[in-house]
């Protein structure tokens, strides 16, 4: 349908982001969303007709300019083939070949990864992890996502597998339990943005549930230092927002850490990204090395 342009001629690429409720598209040309375009996902629906409703976002942005297209999905993916294993919300997706599908439709080149690594690649070239050689990349919200970047690169280990922090346990549960809306949720039967604002107006009670809450973020970006060794974690999400209610203990938590060397060059920043239309995009830009020097 779309023939690839000249390297020499790229203008533009496409990233999608697949959620729950809604497939976001956006066609990105010198860093920015240029055109927008947004459909319904209708998760109840069979596979294929989400994924003609991918189809239908991706033709509202596409033109004769683009030479490829990023696609993040909040699930299990293996990269190297591009195929969507199983995917949060969406319970008719499993084993889908997007990779070959839309490559097919398209005749573009397609990557498709997670969310949450899509996250950490646009923070590397788009976002305020342009500073850093190695970062991990943390969105709060729903769940515990993370994407790693080692020297410039996403890192995805031996089974695409790397960075579910989330998953390891803590306390009676695991992080994600405590560092997601699930904490606010499941314990208190309340949402963060209730408790934020009870805060914000002086709730003795809620003020303490903040500070919980930061002790805990603090104790997984500990985790990540002693795992991962980053200069910096890059904070994202629906909860980043309200991060001012929660970085004082977060940060009283972080500086038990045990070596002052890494404390003293050690940073956590709050994302400022537009969507994550640019981190899905950003896939292209990872992987297809050309279309960096475009």
């Amino acid at each position: 349908m779309y023939k690839m342009e000249d390297i020499n001629n790229i203008k533009s690429i496409v990233g999608v982001d697949v959620g729950g409720t809604k497939i976001d598209a956006g066609r990105i040309l010198n860093d920015k969303i240029v055109v927008r375009g947004k459909v319904d996902t209708e998760s109840h629906l069979p596979e294929n007709e989400i994924f003609n409703n991918i189809i239908s976002a991706i033709e509202k942005v596409i033109d004769q300019s683009t030479y490829a297209i990023g696609i993040g999905v909040p699930g299990f993916v293996d990269i190297e083939k591009g195929i969507v294993r199983k995917v949060t919300n969406i319970p008719s997706w499993k084993n889908v070949e997007l990779k070959k599908k839309l490559e097919n439709y398209f005749k573009l080149p397609v990557l498709v990864n997670n969310d949450a690594n899509c996250f950490a690649i646009g923070e590397k070239f788009y976002g305020k992890g342009k500073n850093f050689r190695s970062f991990v990349g943390i969105t709060l919200g729903t769940g515990l996502g993370s994407g790693i970047i080692i020297d410039n690169k996403l890192f995805t280990g031996s089974h695409n597998g790397s960075g579910e922090f989330g998953s390891i346990p803590y306390l009676d549960e695991n992080y994600e339990f405590y560092c997601s809306s699930s904490y606010f949720q499941k314990v208190f039967k309340s949402n963060g943005q209730d408790i934020y604002y009870a805060a914000s107006e002086g709730d003795e009670i809620a003020r303490n549930i903040i500070n919980d809450f930061g002790i805990h973020i603090g104790n997984v970006i500990k985790t990540i230092m002693l795992s991962v060794d980053p200069e910096a974690v890059i904070i994202g999400g629906s909860i980043a927002g309200s991060f001012r209610y929660f970085q004082e203990s977060m940060w009283q938590t972080i500086r038990t850490f045990p070596s002052k060397d890494v404390l003293n060059h050690f940073v956590v920043e709050t994302s400022e990204l537009e969507s994550a239309v640019l981190g899905a995009g950003a896939l292209c830009l990872q992987y297809l090395p050309e279309l960096q020097h475009a």
